[in-house]
């Protein structure tokens, strides 16, 4: 079953830059590894949201992006640079 995901990002406005810049790199290599079907970057209207979005074959293939970003050594950690917790919906496919 396909699976996808949105997450949305509040950088603190003089991290917007580099958690645009961390979220590219990290979808670099997610599209990468098998399974992956697309990946993506969004500004909110406001400028004041970044939205990833994703959509993997399946959970197996969800988790083995997320794996390989790890590995890669990449920054996916929360902290200061982000105003509020992150909002993250994991779908299935209807």
């Amino acid at each position: 079953m396909k699976v996808g995901l949105v997450a949305v990002h509040y950088p603190r406005p003089e991290h917007r830059d580099e958690m645009i810049s961390r979220v590219h790199r990290a979808a670099e290599v997610m599209a990468a590894t098998p399974g992956c079907l697309a990946v993506d970057c969004w500004v909110s209207e406001t400028n004041q949201a970044v939205v990833t979005t994703g959509q993997w074959e399946s959970d197996q293939a969800l988790a083995a992006a997320f794996s390989a970003v790890r590995a890669a050594g990449l920054d996916f950690d929360y902290d200061d640079r982000e105003s509020r917790p992150r909002e993250i919906l994991k779908l299935a496919s209807a």
